[in-house]
């Protein structure tokens, strides 16, 4: 089963960070900076922290994973609340199992 995961990085280098960026925007939707809300199984929330563990420093560079769980739309709405600009995802079709 699909679940809502918040995946945020503070990577110390510009060339791993393009190379984070890269692989991370085949995951999700880029919402901040360096921000991903991803919807993956536990596969392939393995799957990834694999790959991003190859790319990153251990000892310079960290990748947060949030998990927020299995939500709709209206639930998400409800998870994700900010200060300043609205949260407005870009395709809402997305959000729709």
């Amino acid at each position: 089963m699909r679940q809502f995961v918040l995946v945020s990085y503070d990577i110390a280098d510009q060339k791993r960070w393009r190379k984070v960026f890269k692989l991370m925007k085949g995951q999700g939707e880029h919402v901040q900076y360096s921000v991903f809300l991803c919807q993956l199984t536990e596969i392939q929330q393995a799957k990834l922290k694999v790959s991003l563990a190859e790319l990153i420093h251990h000892g310079e560079d960290q990748v947060m994973f949030v998990k927020i769980g299995p939500v709709t739309r209206e639930q998400l709405d409800k998870r994700i609340s900010t200060v300043g600009r609205e949260f407005l995802p870009r395709d809402l079709t997305k959000f729709i199992y």
